[in-house]
């Protein structure tokens, strides 16, 4: 089984890592001093009770590479629509696109019913870039919960969590999915399959969503904003909005806002890729997390003025740092 991860960062090192030591034959799409590291020492992953490298290709030209079964793509959202269409040489007529990205995909609307169906998002794919791109149907997504950093070029911190779960886009059940779950869960990750990969994006999504854009503003960790008696009432608010969002679009949740709360602050102090990104100067993935909720309001006729005013207060925080 041969498997390409784009974005050997975070979650893509963490996947490159763990797949290549079960035996596939991985390579990464990388840059910079994390590239060099990786070809010149290879790429190594550090966990609770492991520790070890991993040999695998890696080069900034897809071309390098040739086609596999399966391409993951693990890019931050901001940077896809430009690297989308130097991919082509990844693949070949079977190769399965995996999304494991945070946000909505650009394929989210494929399956879902009215008013949704069929409609391109101009927030996650304005111009069709990544619909020409990635032409195939069905492709993947893939929802990730676990956390890892890359402290230093050439190292996967991998801290906490390792539950992956995949699915098609054509809210099936597939054969590709169950693949790469098996060979997750072989490689002492846990995989897991959905016929409902858009009821967990849009489960993920919203925690990110409530509480992701605070912690930009604030600084404020995932326990703090749930324990902070001014704060928790907006993120339950920009919950509560983007849940009546699903409730027309076809995304039910069963979980309530508190509930999602609590589960987010289970992280503990934690700090959120947004917040991160931020810190570090990296552009911040506002339009597949946030902006596409606005988008998604107006689409369903659902009032989002919450999200709409964090939305512009993040977009302002974000473009005082030049990230936006």
């Amino acid at each position: 089984m041969k498997v390409c991860v784009v974005g050997a960062g975070s979650i893509g090192g963490l996947l490159a890592a763990r797949l290549s030591k079960s035996g596939c034959e991985v390579s990464a799409i990388a840059r910079g001093p994390h590239l060099t590291a990786i070809q010149e020492g290879g790429l190594r992953y550090r966990g609770s009770d492991l520790d070890f490298v991993a040999h695998i290709r890696a080069s900034d030209k897809p071309a390098d590479l040739g086609p596999h079964d399966f391409v993951i793509l693990t890019v931050k959202a901001p940077s896809l629509p430009e690297i989308a269409p130097t991919l082509a040489p990844l693949c070949h007529a079977g190769t399965s696109i995996v999304s494991a990205m945070n946000g909505i995909p650009w394929w989210f609307s494929q399956s879902l019913p009215a008013p949704l169906k069929g409609r391109s998002l101009r927030s996650v794919d304005p111009d069709d870039t990544l619909s020409d791109a990635f032409p195939q149907d069905p492709v993947l997504g893939c929802v990730v919960h676990a956390g890892s950093s890359v402290p230093e070029p050439g190292l996967i911190d991998h801290s906490a969590g390792d539950h992956f779960i995949v699915g098609s886009s054509n809210r099936t059940a597939s054969p590709e999915a169950a693949i790469l779950a098996d060979a997750l869960t072989r490689s002492g990750l846990t995989g897991v399959t959905s016929d409902d990969i858009h009821g967990e994006i849009w489960m993920k999504l919203i925690g990110n969503m409530g509480m992701g854009p605070i912690s930009a503003l604030t600084g404020a960790t995932l326990a703090g904003i749930a324990r902070d008696m001014d704060v928790r009432p907006i993120a339950a608010a920009m919950m509560q909005e983007a849940m009546n969002v699903g409730e027309v679009l076809g995304l039910p949740m069963t979980m309530g806002v508190e509930a999602r709360i609590d589960l987010g602050a289970e992280l503990g102090e934690f700090k959120p890729s947004i917040l991160q990104d931020l810190e570090r100067g990296r552009p911040m993935e506002i339009d597949a997390l946030v902006t596409v909720v606005a988008e998604l309001g107006e689409i369903a006729c659902v009032p989002t003025p919450t999200i709409n005013t964090l939305l512009a207060l993040l977009r302002g925080r974000a473009r005082l740092a030049g990230l936006y």
